[in-house]
């Protein structure tokens, strides 16, 4: 197998090259380059590697920007230290990653993942790259939001807070000790502009933080029932065609 690594970190591409020669001896790294600017000469001038190993944040922009001028027909494992937002992207598209600071098993997965998918080319998403770029120039995930009670302003974490729901028409958010502040933002809003993999819309009226599911239970009608640690106004249901998901994202920890 013919591998090239891209990446503008000496140590690690050093570490990242003993490490795949040592699960994969018989493995060659016929070029290690640093930029996306080399990466498109060296790319464009010889023969496509098996594999490509490539960060995604070099010294003169994102890596993406190679997919623009070179045609890349082999699998690619994207070494990252975005946030899990973008690596899920990665991942339900099929392009396989590692996480900064990777260790040898990390190293040992992508390399087992490319094996299996040695059918998987580039060019089937293709247009998955150009969605990346368009999340990753959207704003950063609220990690607060300013609330108004008792003539006061204060900021509440999302880590204190249990659930998102909508009350009289308003949306409402619950802390995990009982608080509760009335939003100015629609549970829309909210809901697409918290963490995906913190909270998840249940239904049309919640939004919940999985650090607050106590458990889970099997109801009528093919639904899921969810209990949290802390008493709800109404009970959490969730319908057949999103328990799949659901339980996906409750899995994914």
């Amino acid at each position: 197998m013919n591998i090239i690594i891209i990446e503008d970190e000496f140590r690690t591409a050093k570490s990242l090259e003993n490490i795949i020669k040592e699960l994969k001896p018989n493995a060659q790294i016929i070029g290690q380059y640093q930029s996306v600017d080399q990466s498109v000469e060296m790319l464009s001038n010889g023969p496509l590697p098996d594999l490509i190993f490539m960060d995604i944040q070099l010294a003169d922009g994102l890596s993406f920007e190679i997919f623009k001028s070179v045609k890349i027909t082999c699998p690619v494992v994207f070494c990252t230290a975005f946030d899990e937002y973008s690596l899920e992207a990665f991942k339900s598209n099929g392009v396989d990653y590692i996480l900064k600071p990777f260790s040898k098993d990390d190293i040992a997965d992508a390399l087992r993942k490319v094996d299996e998918l040695k059918n998987f080319f580039q060019q089937k998403s293709a247009h998955t790259l150009e969605s990346l770029l368009s999340r990753l120039s959207q704003p950063a995930e609220k990690t607060s939001f300013l609330v108004f009670k008792n003539q006061k302003y204060t900021t509440v974490h999302t880590h204190n807070i249990a659930f998102f729901y909508i009350r009289n028409d308003a949306a409402s958010l619950m802390c995990f000790d009982g608080q509760e502040y009335t939003l100015n933002q629609s549970l829309d809003t909210i809901a697409s502009s918290v963490s995906a993999k913190q909270f998840f819309r249940i239904n049309r009226q919640y939004l919940v933080n999985f650090k607050a599911i106590k458990e889970v239970e099997h109801y009528f009608l093919r639904k899921l029932y969810v209990k949290l640690i802390i008493e709800t106004p109404e009970k959490l249901l969730i319908n057949k065609e999103k328990s799949h998901s659901f339980l996906n994202w409750m899995e994914e920890r």
